[in-house]
């Protein structure tokens, strides 16, 4: 076979040939899309003889594999990083040049996959990268959705939700594989009677079926063959579902399935939906993991011997019952049999301490949408409770622990049970989860529970985002780092130097203008390229507290009106957020922000000193160029409220220092960096903790007893920011009405004092550079293969694969 990536010569031809082929039209005459297109397609077809040995090698040698089934898989643009995975970029790069392409145009065109929301679908995403590169068998599977979460735009100062039309081109890296399809069933009724063999037979007859098709996406690692499988699960219309009297019904019925993630939940329709995405590409995903495992062993009774599955948060949980489901009505195994078998197999990630976060059902959803799954529930839900009492001694944690309860089935119970391990991903999460959140079925299962700090792929986050930087790594530290990112540490010899301070101050500068190209080009604003560069990009919510850096921004603002001799170092304060289209809380503080740039930037007295930017549509190609820019990491979170966070640690990789809450992984970032390469501020979890026990905190005695409080709090009903004294009266009632749940009031002084010291650590520029140089070298802990190194040794079980 014929290898177009052989040389430059060979690449070209093949290029020219290929859109000759495909378009009818010579390379000069062909569209940039179709240009892409092709590109695309011959670096698919290139990783895809890897893919096929992969996957005949982990066959042949029986293998064990892991599963990791989430709802979301942010991947980024793939273009770059499989070019750059497979070791060809430079080649096709030049060989584009040559022929009068520039690579970078053919970059620009490729969408972010609209396949997550946040920090879960982008760990996934990570876990990926990490698998394929570490050379262990791990697959996703996820639902193939059409318009993603939603694309944000900003008018009249408010988010409104577009479709986001990732697909416009089509996915030039997915395989369509109908002959994989399999038909999922949802409603009706169930059937059952005793059969010859003396056990039940059961039959589901479903008053709606939706025929599955999976869309493989191979997953290169890098700088080698081992290739993994990202599919992704589309719904489509199944043979003789409905008559021909209902077909538009019911085509609207199934293409809803896939339309966005994570549906509008306010409404019933909603709700139900979200519960049918989650059991639709569930039954998928094992039916097909079943039948290749099949293929290979002629039987399930070794499942659990050769399969993991790893259940990314509660949205997949129902493998669970859906496992149990296959065993004993497809495959007749008796009950004790299929739950070894089933717990042996499947594990649980927590993601949350948040209580209204873990997902719960309303028992008739379940039992009228998937009504054998709700009797498989309910009999293992039965057997807990007997367990608890009889095996356990524990009757007194029967109901507290139980699956059903108030009229719902909670779905992290159900994982908890159904599971052999159960991980929460910070060092303090994991604490909160078996000190207070899951402290009960800890009592009851003390080996389950369990750390794996998050990671992040330093290939996409350093390697390929940020060359500048790696390339005076590589000069200080040599290469080894880039496969072994541990090795970052070695940058420590080297924090002190002079011109290495300098030349990394000239890097970030680099990256800066960068940043600020792409604000005025997409916004039209002017930012200094020489003030700090003060960040916050996350998914906009309540307990993330946005709204603590608004009110620094209004309190800075008040000052340098009020006092004409008090002026800041210039700041850029960057803001980079979406908020889910029911939050009305989350909307308000993004029109807030926007409203209070639009009165900071056009004054002429501040603004030199201090500019606010609201960057839209946040992704991960925005987060590609944000955060090797940032000067500052806001990680201000509620103490005890984040599980763990990732972006803290991709500013911290890039070299921006942490200003933060000891919340999730910023407790171990700091642990690393030590105190005097940070900046932390504000209560921490046990204060908190005890706060709320004690019920001592009273936010009108903070408002009263600080002027500047009572000022900034003001100016969200008094006209300042809006014409509208109601723009942002939610904002306020939060704050004031439900006693500050999330306690910014009582960490605004402190949090304004860390601002403070930031300013003054930055004006010494040698110190600042050192503190930077020291998270860089201390971020390799950080990475994703640490992580996943740790899955695959402690939970998984699984080894690394040669692929020859």
């Amino acid at each position: 076979m014929i290898n177009e990536f052989q040389n430059k010569k060979e690449f070209q031809e093949e290029f020219k040939r290929r859109i000759i082929e495909r378009y009818g039209r010579s390379i000069e005459q062909a569209h940039i899309t179709e240009k892409y297109m092709v590109l695309g397609e011959m670096v698919r077809d290139y990783a895809s003889i890897h893919w096929n040995d992969s996957k005949n090698t982990v066959a042949e040698k029986q293998s064990k594999q892991m599963y990791y089934f989430s709802m979301e898989f942010l991947m980024g643009r793939l273009l770059t990083n499989n070019l750059m995975n497979l070791g060809i970029y430079d080649l096709v790069k030049e060989g584009l040049a040559e022929l009068g392409l520039d690579i970078n145009e053919l970059e620009n065109l490729e969408s972010d996959a609209g396949l997550g929301n946040g920090g879960l679908g982008r760990l996934a995403a990570c876990f990926l990268d990490s698998l394929a590169s570490l050379n262990l068998p791990g697959n996703g599977n996820c639902i193939r959705y059409e318009y993603g979460l939603f694309k944000q735009k900003i008018i009249n100062n408010e988010q409104v939700e577009v479709p986001d039309q990732w697909l416009a081109l089509g996915n030039v890296w997915e395989v369509r594989k109908p002959k994989h399809a399999v038909n999922v069933k949802f409603g009706g009724h169930v059937d059952m009677w005793i059969g010859e063999d003396g056990k039940t037979v059961v039959n589901h007859i479903p008053s709606f079926v939706v025929k599955a098709v999976p869309y493989d996406v191979p997953v290169v690692g890098y700088d080698t063959k081992v290739t993994n499988t990202l599919r992704l699960w589309s719904a489509e219309v199944a043979d003789d579902a409905c008559d021909a009297a209902s077909l538009n019904e019911y085509v609207n019925q199934v293409r809803e399935i896939c339309s966005n993630v994570y549906p509008d939940d306010s409404t019933e329709h909603g709700k139900l939906l979200r519960l049918k995405q989650q059991y639709f590409f569930v039954a998928a995903g094992l039916n097909s993991i079943i039948q290749a495992h099949l293929n290979i062993y002629n039987t399930l009774d070794n499942f659990a011997e050769k399969t993991a599955i790893q259940l990314n948060d509660t949205h997949p949980v129902l493998c669970i019952p859906e496992l149990m489901r296959i065993l004993l009505d497809d495959y007749r195994y008796e009950w004790d049999d299929a739950w070894k078998i089933v717990t042996e197999t499947m594990a649980y990630t927590n993601h949350t301490v948040l209580s209204e976060a873990l997902e719960k059902w309303p028992v008739q959803y379940v039992r009228e949408l998937l009504p054998r799954i709700y009797m498989i529930i309910e009999e293992i839900d039965r057997r807990f409770k007997y367990a608890c009492s009889h095996e356990f001694g524990r009757s007194d944690l029967m109901n507290e622990c139980c699956i059903i309860k108030d009229g719902q089935v909670h779905m992290a119970n159900l994982a908890i049970i159904g599971s052999h391990s159960v991980n929460g991903v910070a060092a303090l999460h994991t604490q909160i989860l078996i000190k207070d959140v899951m402290n009960k079925f800890n009592s009851l299962y003390p080996n389950k529970f369990n750390n794996k700090t998050n990671g992040i792929t330093h290939r996409r986050w350093l390697l390929y985002s940020n060359p500048q930087l790696t390339k005076l790594l590589e000069d200080t530290i040599g290469p080894e780092f880039k496969k072994h990112p541990e090795r970052l540490e070695d940058l420590m010899k080297y924090v002190d130097d002079k011109d290495l301070q300098k030349k990394f101050m000239d890097v970030k500068m680099e990256r800066k203008k960068i940043l600020a190209k792409y604000i005025k080009d997409t916004l039209n604003i002017d930012i200094d390229v020489n003030s700090i560069f003060d960040v916050q990009a996350k998914r906009l919510h309540a307990y993330k507290r946005q709204l603590l850096n608004v009110m620094n921004i209004i309190h800075l603002y008040f000052r340098m009106k009020q006092d004409p001799n008090f002026r800041i170092y210039p700041r850029t304060f960057i803001f980079a957020a979406k908020a889910a289209p029911s939050y009305k809380f989350a909307k308000e503080v993004i029109k807030l922000i926007h409203c209070v740039a639009n009165k900071v930037n056009n004054d002429s007295d501040v603004s030199p000193y201090m500019k606010v930017v609201f960057i839209p549509n946040y992704g991960v190609s925005i987060a590609e160029i944000l955060m090797n820019a940032a000067d500052v990491s806001e990680q201000i979170s509620t103490a005890g409220k984040e599980a763990s966070g990732t972006g803290n640690m991709k500013f911290m990789m890039n070299g921006a220092i942490t200003l933060g809450t000891m919340d999730g992984a910023n407790v171990e970032i700091v642990e690393r960096v030590g105190y005097e390469n940070a900046e932390i501020f504000g209560l921490r979890a046990d204060d908190v903790e005890l706060v709320r026990n004690e019920n001592s905190y009273d936010v009108w005695r903070k408002y009263n007893q600080n002027q500047e409080i009572q000022k900034v709090v003001n100016s969200f009903v008094d006209n300042t920011f809006s014409s509208n004294p109601n723009d942002f009266k939610q904002i306020y009632n939060e704050l004031m009405f439900k006693n500050d749940e999330y306690l910014l009031l009582a960490d605004f002084e402190a949090y304004v004092y860390a601002q403070q010291n930031v300013e003054k650590r930055y004006l010494d520029k040698d110190a600042w550079a050192r503190m930077c140089l020291v998270n860089i070298a201390q971020s390799g802990y950080f990475s994703s293969d640490r992580t996943i190194s740790e899955y695959a040794k402690d939970i998984w079980n699984i080894q690394p694969v040669e692929v020859k």
